[in-house]
C-alpha cells in the first residue's frame, strides 16, 4: 500500500473553451467502478445534446483500476490524456467526465490531447483536492467515567475518530499514523491512568495533517 494519495475534495464541474468548443469537466470521488459509471450516466443524462462524453477514472490507492474512453473522438486523443492527467497528479478514487460541445472548428489530434488533458487539470485546480495518508486502524476502549474527557481530547488533538460505540464500555474507532502508534499508546496510558485498551487492526486511509 502506498503511504499517501490524492483525491478530489468534492464533486464539481469546471468549464473551459478552446476554439469555440466548450469542455465541461465533471469531477467526483468514486469508491469503485460502479460509482464512477454512475457519475458518467448522470453526466450523459444531463447533457443529451453534447458531442462527446469522454471519461477516465482511477480506483485504488495503488491505481489498480484504470479506465478511459474517447467516446467517438479520434483514438488516444481524449480518454488517455485525461487518465494521464489524473495519474500525473497522483489522483485516486476519482472519475473525470469531459463533455464537449463542438464549436465548429476541428482541433486536430494535438489540440484534442491538450484540450481534454487540460480540462481535467483545470478542473482539479478549481474543484480542489485532498491528501489521504495511510493509517493503522485501531479501537480504543475505556470506561464511561473517562470516555467524555477522552473523546474531547481525541478530537481537540485532531485524531481521526471514525466511530464511537457505547456498550458496557465506550469504544472509539480510530485511524492512527503508523509512526505515531507508540507515542499514542503512551499518551492514552497517561490520560486514562492505564485503564484504556488499544487494539490494532488492519490498514486504511484518512485525512493527512495540514
Amino acid at each position: 500500500m502506498r503511504e499517501r494519495y490524492v483525491t478530489v475534495a468534492a464533486a464539481g464541474v469546471h468549464e473551459s473553451e478552446v476554439s469555440r468548443s466548450r469542455f465541461l469537466c465533471a469531477l467526483a470521488p468514486a469508491a469503485d467502478e460502479a460509482a464512477a459509471q454512475a457519475v458518467l450516466a448522470r453526466v450523459r443524462a444531463g447533457h443529451p445534446a453534447a458531442s462527446h462524453h469522454c471519461y477516465a477514472y482511477v480506483i485504488g490507492a495503488d491505481a489498480d483500476v484504470q479506465k478511459s474512453s474517447d467516446d467517438g473522438e479520434p483514438g488516444g486523443t481524449a480518454g488517455q490524456p485525461m487518465l494521464q492527467m489524473l495519474l500525473r497528479r497522483d489522483v485516486r478514487y476519482a472519475v473525470a467526465v469531459v463533455t464537449r460541445y463542438f464549436g465548429g472548428t476541428k482541433l486536430g489530434a494535438g489540440g484534442l490531447i491538450r484540450a481534454y488533458g487540460g480540462a481535467v487539470g483545470a478542473a482539479l485546480d478549481a474543484v480542489g483536492t485532498v491528501t489521504r495518508q495511510r493509517l493503522r486502524l485501531a479501537t480504543l476502549t475505556v470506561g464511561h467515567d473517562r470516555a467524555g474527557r477522552l473523546g474531547h481530547d481525541l478530537r481537540a488533538t485532531g485524531r481521526d475518530v471514525r466511530a464511537v460505540r457505547y456498550g458496557a464500555e465506550v469504544a472509539f474507532d480510530l485511524g492512527l499514523p503508523t509512526a505515531d502508534v507508540a507515542d499514542f499508546r503512551a499518551w492514552v496510558a497517561d490520560a486514562t491512568a492505564g485503564t484504556a485498551r488499544l487494539e490494532l487492526h488492519g490498514d486504511g486511509y484518512g485525512p493527512a495533517p495540514s
